[in-house]
Formats: C-alpha cells, sequence, structure tokens
C-alpha cells in the first residue's frame, strides 16, 4: 500500500505549480480528481508546438494518474457539486489568483462549512495575505520576484529568466506543506489552510544570498563558478553539443586531473599551488582544462576522470535522462499513454522510495476531459443517469 492510499483529493490547480503539486501526491497514492471545464480549459492541456509535437506534451508531466471531471464553477450548481466532492475529500487544492476560490463561493471557509476537517492548499504568487496578494503570476516572475533569476547567470550578462523548474520547486514545496497538514490533522482532528506563496519559495533557494545581504554583502551571478572550487564549469567536449561538468575542490582532486589530462607539471605551478591560489586563477584554469576536453570524447573523458577520484559527468540533456537504465530501474521515469491511446515517455516519477510501502508510481496516462464523471458522480456523489443527463444539457457539467 501506498504512504497517502484512501486519501482524496479534490484538484482545482491549473497550468504546472499547482499541478504538480497535486501529481506528486496521487503517485503517493491519494486519488486526485481535477476539476476541469471546456469553458476554460487548463492552458497546459491546450495543443501547443512544444518537444517537437502539436500535442499538450506539458500536461503529460502534471496531469497523469490523475481522474478528470467538468464542472462549470460559475453556475451554482456547478459550485454545490464541487463542495459535495469537497465534503467527500481530504484534501482540496487550488492554484488560482489570491481571493478568486473565494468569490466562486468555495473559500476555506465555505470549504469548512463542507469538510469541517479540510484540508486546502492554495498555491499562488505572493500569498493569500499581505499588499502584493493581488497579483497574478507565472514561473518566471516567481523566480524573478525572489531573487533566483538575478544570481543566475554570468557575470557580464543578465539575470536569467526561470521557467518549469520555479513551477516544480513549487509543487514540491506545496505538497509536503500538505503531507504536514495531514499529519497534523490525523494527531489533532482538525484541518487547516495552508498558503503557499511561489516567491517566496524563490527565496528560499537564495538563502546564502539573503544573509550574505544581511551581513552587508552582496553576492551575484557567478555563471558556471563557484565560490571557491576551482576548476569549476562546464567544458566543451569534441562530441557535438556534450559538454563535461568538472568540479575540483581539493589537492588530491586537483592533482588527479592533472594526471589524466597528462599536465603533471602544472602542480608545481605556484599559481595553482593551493585551493585558494587556484581560485583565484581559475580563469586560466577554465582555458587549460576547456583545451583538454575540447580534444577528448565526453563519456571518454569523464570515465577517466572518475576512476581517478575527480568528480566529473557528462552535462545531461533530457534524451539521457528519459533513456537512462537506472531512472528506469527506480521508476523515476515512465511510459505512459495519452488520451489517444498513443504512448510517450514524459512522465517524471515522484523522487523517493519507501522502505516499508509500496513506492510513488504513476498507474494511468493522461485523463481525457472529463473521463471519469461515470466513476466521480455516479459512483461517488450518487447521481443518477437522468440528473447526470440534465446537469450536462444545462452545462453544469460542461
Amino acid at each position: 500500500m501506498k504512504p497517502l492510499a484512501g486519501l482524496r483529493i479534490a484538484d482545482f490547480t491549473v497550468h504546472a505549480a499547482g499541478p504538480f503539486c497535486t501529481h506528486m501526491l496521487s503517485q503517493l497514492g491519494a486519488e486526485c480528481i481535477k476539476i476541469e471545464s471546456a469553458q476554460r480549459l487548463d492552458i497546459f492541456r491546450k495543443p501547443h508546438t512544444v518537444y517537437g509535437r502539436l500535442g499538450p506534451a506539458t500536461f503529460d508531466q502534471v496531469a497523469s494518474n490523475k481522474l478528470s471531471i467538468r464542472l462549470n464553477l460559475k453556475h451554482p450548481e456547478g459550485v454545490a457539486l464541487a463542495k459535495r466532492l469537497v465534503a467527500i475529500s481530504d484534501v482540496a487544492a487550488e492554484s488560482f489568483r489570491a481571493g478568486v476560490m473565494a468569490r466562486l463561493g468555495l473559500g476555506y471557509e465555505a470549504l469548512r462549512s463542507a469538510k469541517p476537517d479540510i484540508v486546502m492548499v492554495s498555491i499562488s504568487s505572493c500569498g493569500q495575505s499581505g499588499p502584493d496578494s493581488h497579483f497574478a503570476g507565472y514561473a518566471p516572475l516567481f523566480g524573478a520576484w525572489g531573487g533566483l533569476g538575478y544570481l543566475t547567470g554570468y557575470r557580464d550578462g543578465p539575470p536569467v529568466e526561470m521557467r518549469h523548474v520555479m513551477d516544480h520547486s513549487v509543487g514540491l514545496n506545496a505538497a509536503l506543506a500538505t503531507v504536514a497538514a495531514l499529519h497534523q490533522r490525523r494527531r489533532t482532528g482538525l484541518g487547516t489552510h495552508v498558503d503557499v506563496a511561489a516567491r517566496e519559495v524563490a527565496s528560499s533557494l537564495v538563502s546564502e544570498a539573503l544573509l550574505a545581504s544581511a551581513a552587508g554583502l552582496a553576492l551575484g551571478r557567478i555563471g558556471n563558478e563557484d565560490h571557491w572550487r576551482a576548476p569549476h564549469g562546464l567544458y566543451e567536449s569534441r562530441d557535438l553539443d556534450r559538454w563535461v561538468s568538472v568540479s575540483v575542490g581539493s589537492d588530491a582532486e586537483w592533482q588527479a586531473l592533472t594526471r589524466v589530462m597528462g599536465q603533471v607539471d602544472l602542480v608545481a605551478d605556484r599559481r595553482f599551488n593551493s585551493q585558494q591560489a587556484r581560485h583565484t586563477a581559475r580563469e586560466v584554469l577554465d582555458q587549460i582544462v576547456a583545451a583538454w576536453c575540447a580534444g577528448q570524447g565526453a563519456e571518454q573523458a569523464v570515465a577517466a576522470l572518475q576512476e581517478a577520484g575527480v568528480p566529473a559527468h557528462v552535462s545531461w540533456s533530457a534524451r539521457d535522462i528519459v533513456q537512462d537504465p537506472h531512472l528506469r530501474h527506480r521508476g523515476a521515469i515512465v511510459d505512459v499513454a495519452e488520451a489517444d491511446g498513443a504512448t510517450v515517455r514524459a512522465a517524471v516519477g515522484a523522487p523517493a522510495r519507501f522502505s516499508r510501502s509500496d513506492n510513488p508510481s504513476i498507474e494511468r496516462g493522461t485523463p481525457g476531459l472529463g473521463e471519469h464523471e461515470s466513476y466521480v458522480f455516479g459512483e461517488l456523489l450518487g447521481l443518477n443517469t437522468a440528473e447526470y443527463r440534465r446537469l450536462v444539457d444545462d452545462a453544469v457539467i460542461h
């Protein structure tokens, strides 16, 4: 049995950050019911040219494993049905702008009236309170506003726009907070409203810069450099678009690197005879390592460096990750079936394994819009066929 087996999530989330949160929870065993509407499709369900195909590739990453129903939340009966679903759920998750759920009649107090111990999880740009709570936002804004983008990039270049890595970081933080709230409910019997602010997640990832700022220091962009390790960076090999990552932090690693490169005379060079000296001369070192890597095959260079005890690896592409036997063995990368039945290597498994329970897994592929309405509206909510058809005709289920 999986860790969250027996729990149910009413999933109102859209786009990426919120859906990735519930996607992780579904892999841990929770039954996740995605509430959608044909009137306003989740932007990730819409076809768009990405990853070399016209289908909604990103949707596979956050919707596989879920059940799908349609509900018109602008219709009073749609709101009533949503409350009925929440009443038989453990978690209600949403990722709208602050205040949207309350205006729909589905705010925390309204959901508590339907299920007193409900755990409601709200994921937004700036949180549910405070002077900036009204701002909407997407991944690039989270990273920019939280300071992560400012610290990412080269010394002579602009800040880097952070995209899906920001959404997924927010989603993982929200999933952790949800599990904590469920643990509290198990101990106390009390539900709670979990408020996750995406920009605060970004700021939590630059804590060393915040600490430095508090001490009167300013950290800036350093590209692939490190604050004390050298040589440290990515170096192009002779293979097309294959880069070698090397990180040297000790004299032993430096000496091993010179042996692999066939340049042991560098050990006696006063410019490189200590960690501090090597860091001071890091630009010269980068040129030396880059020149050596340029004449090497990436895989062969990395194998030689690792065998010698030098931290090194090929900078992997998405294709490398998808095809990796180790990740396949662990279930970190799995094949999922799209709604049309096609099989794609698209889904990312939850990054944890458990010794005393079943491991996270993806049991089903991307759901079709409204694919599971007979189960949810019929078996769970008890609507008969006539009621269901009437609600469809009245655009309540739409």
